[in-house]
């Protein structure tokens, strides 16, 4: 699903203030007297996730000066192990945004271009989707194809423990979303969809004659020093482990196990928040795709605001855009923000505070947007404030 998309009781609350403090771990060095005034209100504002229930918050902050993170909370509501700076988390969408370098690394290596129709490319795309025209590549990584959502054809049952108990493949996932209408008329409008970067999955491991989840590691994870950076299944004994919660009918469930998810090229990676940023300063610090690849990858064909695998928001310090991963599950809330030119960073993620999915309340997934939102708004201005410059009035990136 697009997302793995209540009783929180006081009692357990208390449970988790108690084990956390409602404190943090670190291993970093005290900032400076400047880095902790512009730490001070996002810490407020995870102090206030904490206290809205959420299980657990880690945040990592990167700029030219220092490091700085943090982790509050627990791993699981089972043993109340505090969660670390170092835990692991599924990051859902931001995976996207890392299939999109694989993508232009194809493109870097001639193998296809981003205006070259796929159609005949992909293995099954015409015979399971149907498509109404030729579709390219750009398309697909803009959410400008008007494939239809292959998570609007999987069952909309309260009880969504059998869905995620199967693996989504890739070509399992074009099949069911085939069996939704893709009219012409949608084609050329941004209309996210999960499926357009499955297919994409599909064309990476046909041009490259292997597996996309190998690939994305010789490719992708390797190269950029993401060792803790993975689209494998998760061993739930794991340590460092963030666990995941949504209640049904009121029971309490881990929804960590990612059997639906994994392998996914659009919501499969398990993460660290300090590869996260790791990853988008070797983006935009030129090291993953070349310079023509770059430019177009910030560049929006059709929706202000979305490029190629790229969210974008403005930047309190220089003209150009800061570039975004985020990532929406029932369980977790992820984003990680970037300088346009690789030199700020700043990444968090949020395990959500156990509740219905959507299917149960339908409330429940304007509260996990408006999470993630804040988590987006709260690390942006904490780099406005880290990016202002000491001795003068000029701001700059």
């Amino acid at each position: 699903m697009g997302s793995k998309n209540r009783t929180w009781r006081r009692a357990a609350f208390a449970i988790v203030l108690a084990a956390s403090g409602c404190t943090y771990t670190t291993d970093d060095p005290q900032p400076s007297p400047t880095s902790s005034d512009a730490f001070a209100s996002l810490e407020r504002q995870v102090q206030l996730f904490m206290y809205q229930g959420a299980v657990a918050a880690v945040v990592q902050v990167r700029w030219p000066e220092g490091e700085w993170s943090r982790a509050y909370g627990v791993r699981d509501l089972e043993s109340v192990t505090p969660a670390q700076t170092t835990d692991r988390v599924e990051v859902a969408s931001v995976t996207k945004t890392m299939t999109a370098v694989a993508v232009l690394r194809l493109v870097d290596d001639g193998l296809i271009g981003l205006d070259d129709p796929v159609n005949d490319v992909i293995p099954g795309f015409t015979a399971a989707l149907k498509p109404p025209g030729p579709i390219t590549v750009r398309q697909l990584l803009s959410h400008t194809s008007g494939m239809p959502e292959v998570n609007d054809a999987l069952p909309h049952d309260v009880d969504f423990r059998p869905v995620l108990a199967r693996t989504l493949t890739m070509e399992r996932a074009l099949r069911l979303a085939g069996t939704l209408p893709w009219t012409a008329a949608s084609v050329g409008s941004f209309m996210y969809s999960n499926t357009n970067y499955i297919a994409l999955g599909l064309l990476i491991q046909t041009l490259r004659h292997k597996p996309f989840v190998q690939v994305m590691r010789e490719e992708v994870f390797d190269p950029l020093g993401l060792k803790n950076t993975s689209l494998d299944r998760i061993d739930l004994h794991e340590t460092g482990l963030l666990h995941g919660y949504v209640t049904l009918r009121g029971e309490r469930i881990d929804t960590t196990d990612n059997t639906f998810a994994s392998g996914s090229p659009a919501a499969g990676a398990v993460s660290t928040v300090a590869d996260l940023n790791l990853f988008m300063a070797a983006l935009f610090q030129g090291r993953a795709v070349s310079a023509a690849s770059l430019r177009e990858m910030k560049t929006s064909p059709g929706f202000l605001g979305y490029g190629l695998g790229l969210w974008q928001h403005g930047d309190g310090c220089s003209p150009a855009k800061r570039q975004e991963g985020r990532g929406n599950f029932w369980d977790y809330q992820t984003v990680a923000v970037s300088s346009d030119d690789g030199r700020y960073q700043a990444a968090m993620t949020v395990t959500v505070p156990p509740m219905p999915t959507e299917f149960e309340d339908p409330s429940s997934a304007n509260r996990r947007d408006l999470l993630n939102g804040q988590i987006e708004s709260t690390l942006n201005e904490t780099l406005d404030r880290l990016c202002q410059p000491a001795t003068n009035g000029a701001r700059q990136s």
